[in-house]
């Protein structure tokens, strides 16, 4: 279906839209276009559907690797070194990956070809210390010359630093205040649980356990890195670099706070400790773990121990197993993912297959639906995104397996779309009835909506010190917003229509000056851009034809030499949305040809270019292969790569486009 947006009209006979934006590139790279096999086209689109039909599992679902960078698998290190529970051949397969990850500059980055990133490379260098590397050994010495040069340890982040007080390497005025008198503030406090994002509670409540306990690692093998410091951690006083006449004054009432804990009453912290862990118990979530993120994961373990659950306590056992099932193991080296992704992966999976439509898609399709309404959350699940929203019914997805607590739009609202575009789209009519009952209770005041909390905008808090990492939050951003727009409007409610007027008018004002969105769950504007637009396709209103002819050119823009598209994460430290020249990468290349052919450009020569780059780079497995990360989970703080990006989008794609120029698309 082509966009009815008036000005964009001359693309269903084929004539070119005129924008005054100017594209890049020669006047040859403008008027080329390269001819478009048909045969082939449908070949790539048979290999890359079988491909994917192949890789899903028996229960109907998909879930691809998610890969982070180094801290993770050192982080699964120093936790079997700080409980003593050593695995060695599991250790010796850790180092094994950490080395392997190691970049030129002798550090470790947040992502292949990043700058070195101080935090990660302290917990590297503890982590293989920890293994038995041998500091004097090549890659130690450039490790540790490439940490000195950036300030030492001493300069790493709160978390970081957390870590190592845990093991005694810095001291604990070397870290912000973290008592565990937190979770008995009322909620008019400045600080409440409920006005920080789900992954920062998940991670704070165990770690406030352990900070206010001031646990020390049992560390068997006396371990220590004073060698990684500048100036002696004892006689450090710089810790607390400030970032603001905010941070200032929270820095000053942090130490205060400190100063004043001895002096706190007794029976009040016993109180508070049997508080914190009812509260994270009560969400371990069996063996898929606190939150079902690793960080919440590996702290909860470790408070257990701390609380004195002993090793074959049920509760440590589940914790333990929920760790060890983020372990992707090779031949001879094994890391650790920050989390699974099953629910997302079948969502998007399931979106490119019923775009495909080829002789054996249907029944995976079903299978793949029909196992995601089965992991719909009722209403009854007592999810902690009530504290901003109790009035409102249940009805979500989660990202993982399961994490009843924590249902998240992004994934609600892409279930939706795939199920809607269901042959049998009636049969899923329940579901997605409570799931949009619920998106549409989620909106937040500014009409936008965040990935699992409404109104989550304290922004003042991400100036305390704990928060170095600035992502303490969870607001409404344009690509969630996008696709839960796009969900309102596929289904059409008159109910909802006021809650989809107010989300337009989010995104129209999260627009930026060169045409783009920004994408905050992926890397980065040609993330966030088609996230919008497909909104935009399925709206189709006249008012918006300006702004997606302005998008629809910037993508134009951006286009590479090879006909494909590219974005790396460095273009999150960018002052806006600039250009770059950045290596093309499968599944960018497909959000940007997505988005133009929700703009209407089917026909222009860019689509063409940007196919023509997809069949030339399919593999013999059918598949594409991008070696880049392509997500952030933290903005400039941590990174991801999403391996099934490169499998599902690409195929997408391909679809679409042989859909549309056939004049077989579906709705």
């Amino acid at each position: 279906m082509l966009m009815k947006f008036p000005i964009l009209s001359s693309v269903a006979t084929g004539a070119r839209r005129s924008v005054a934006t100017p594209l890049s590139g020669t006047a040859l790279r403008q008027t080329i276009r390269p001819p478009i096999d048909r045969a082939a086209l449908q070949s790539a689109i048979d290999r890359a559907a079988a491909a994917l039909t192949r890789t899903q599992a028996e229960e109907g679902y998909w879930r691809f690797d998610l890969e982070a960078d180094a801290s993770i698998t050192a982080e699964y290190v120093l936790m079997m070194h700080y409980m003593d529970e050593i695995d060695p051949e599991l250790e010796a397969q850790l180092a094994t990956a950490l080395r392997a990850a190691q970049a030129l500059h002798g550090g470790w980055g947040l992502y292949p070809g990043s700058a070195i990133d101080l935090s990660c490379s302290v917990k590297a260098y503890y982590a293989l210390k920890l293994a038995g590397d041998d500091p004097a050994a090549p890659h130690m010495a450039r490790a540790r010359a490439a940490i000195l040069a950036q300030g030492g340890a001493a300069r790493s982040n709160v978390f970081t630093r957390i870590a190592l007080a845990m093991f005694g390497q810095v001291p604990w005025r070397g870290v912000p205040f973290l008592p565990v008198e937190i979770v008995l503030l009322p909620r008019w406090f400045p600080f409440h649980l409920h006005k920080v994002s789900y992954w920062s509670r998940t991670v704070m409540v165990p770690l406030a356990i352990l900070c206010s306990l001031k646990v020390r690692a049992r560390n068997p093998r006396g371990v220590n890195i004073r060698e990684l410091f500048v100036t002696p951690p004892e006689e450090e006083r710089e810790y607390f670099p400030v970032r603001s006449p905010l941070n200032r004054a929270f820095t000053t009432l942090d130490a205060l706070g400190r100063a004043s804990e001895p002096k706190l009453p007794a029976r009040r912290r016993r109180i508070a400790l049997v508080r914190a862990a009812r509260w994270f118990i009560a969400r371990l979530n069996g063996t898929d773990g606190l939150g079902g993120i690793f960080p919440a994961m590996v702290n909860a373990y470790e408070a257990l121990a701390a609380l004195g659950y002993g090793y074959d306590h049920p509760y440590r056992v589940q914790a333990r197993t929920a760790l060890r099932k983020l372990l992707v193991r090779g031949e001879s080296a094994t890391w650790c993912q920050p989390c699974v992704s099953p629910v997302w992966d079948t969502a998007l999976a399931t979106l490119a297959l019923e775009e495909a439509a080829t002789e054996r898609s249907g029944a995976a399709v079903t299978r793949a639906l029909d196992w995601l309404v089965s992991r719909q959350l009722p209403d009854g699940e007592p999810g902690d995104w009530r504290g901003a929203r109790p009035g409102v019914r249940g009805g979500g997805w989660a990202f993982q397996f399961a994490n009843p607590h924590y249902p998240d739009l992004d994934d609600t609202a892409a279930v939706i779309w795939a199920m809607t575009r269901a042959p049998d789209s009636t049969r899923y009519e329940a579901s997605i009835a409570s799931a949009l009952d619920w998106i549409a209770g989620m909106q937040s005041r500014n009409g936008g909506f965040g990935a699992f909390d409404a109104d989550n905008t304290f922004r003042y808090l991400n100036e305390i010190p704990f928060a170095d990492h600035g992502a303490l939050l969870d607001p409404p951003t344009s690509d969630v917003s996008g696709r839960c727009a796009l969900a309102l409007a596929r289904v059409g409610r008159t109910r909802d229509r006021a809650a989809l007027d107010a989300c337009l008018g989010f995104l129209r004002r999260e627009q930026e000056e060169p045409g783009a969105w920004f994408g905050r769950w992926g890397t980065n504007y040609v993330y966030g851009t088609w996230s919008v637009l497909a909104a935009l396709s399925q709206t189709a209103r006249p008012e918006d034809a300006a702004r997606v002819a302005r998008a629809a050119a910037w993508l134009m823009t951006r286009q590479n030499d090879d006909g494909g598209w590219g974005e790396s994460c460095d273009s999150y430290w960018d002052p806006g949305c600039v250009p770059r020249n950045d290596p093309s990468t499968a599944c960018q290349t497909a959000w940007a040809l997505l988005g133009l052919m929700d703009a209407g450009e089917v026909e222009s020569p860019e689509v063409r270019r940007g196919i023509a780059y997809l069949l030339r780079r399919q593999q013999e497995s059918g598949f594409w292969d991008d070696p880049w990360f392509n997500a952030p989970g933290f903005p400039r703080v941590f990174f991801l790569k999403y391996h099934g990006y490169a499998r599902y989008f690409p195929l997408w794609a391909l679809a679409r486009y042989r859909n549309l120029t056939s004049g077989d698309a579906m709705a």
